[in-house]
């Protein structure tokens, strides 16, 4: 009985897997709202019907979707930080490392960006519960939580840390929006070395004035 159960739970995580692939392909192509479960159910090769069993609609796909985004997401951050502090790195160091990884994360991956911030959908997250869209952010901000904690041990107040962290986001992700786009190409420039310029740059700013921000 054990065996059979297993069984059949390693078949509904492969279908539920197919239809999250499916899924995927099919918002890349229409976006979430010219998606349709049917056209889901088409691409895994399933029946509308049988979608329903594992998703109650197209958004609960999209959250899915999302959340496994970012856990690949927090794993690649974890590696990163983990390495880092097995080597003995400073905090200066873990920053970069930490950094790094979730900006190298979406530059190699341009889909997770589009699930990451909704462009699917029109730059809202349309048809997510409030406490998924909570849930999702947290995980998001747990990808983020090294760097802020380097920032931290390199001498800034949580309000600093806060701040500094947030702007290094929003300058990644405008570079990786940019380069997702091909508009970086306007400008001749490398969206990867950019960042590494500005990174770099925050380091030697706050090393500067002793981790006290200008």
């Amino acid at each position: 009985m054990q065996a059979k159960l297993q069984r059949q739970q390693a078949m509904n995580n492969s279908r539920r897997s197919l239809v999250l692939l499916a899924a995927r392909s099919v918002f890349e192509r229409h976006g979430i709202e010219g998606a349709s479960i049917r056209e889901i159910a088409k691409q895994a090769g399933y029946t509308p019907g049988a979608i329903y069993s594992y998703f109650e609609s197209k958004e609960a796909i999209y959250g899915a979707l999302l959340a496994e985004s970012l856990e690949r997401l927090n794993a690649a951050v974890d590696a990163a930080t983990k390495g880092a502090r097995t080597c003995g790195l400073s905090p200066a160091e873990l920053l970069q490392a930490a950094a790094s990884a979730w900006f190298g994360f979406y530059a190699a991956n341009p889909r997770d960006l589009d699930l990451g911030f909704y462009l699917m959908q029109g730059m809202r997250p349309r048809g997510l519960t409030a406490d998924l869209n909570y849930q999702l952010n947290d995980r998001l901000h747990d990808a983020l939580g090294p760097c802020e904690a380097a920032l931290k041990a390199m001498g800034l107040s949580p309000e600093e840390a806060l701040s500094e962290n947030t702007s290094l986001f929003a300058h990644g992700v405008g570079l990786l929006l940019l380069q997702h786009t091909g508009r970086i190409r306007m400008f001749g420039q490398n969206a990867t070395l950019l960042f590494d310029a500005y990174l770099l740059g925050l380091v030697k700013r706050l090393q500067r004035s002793g981790g006290k921000v200008p």
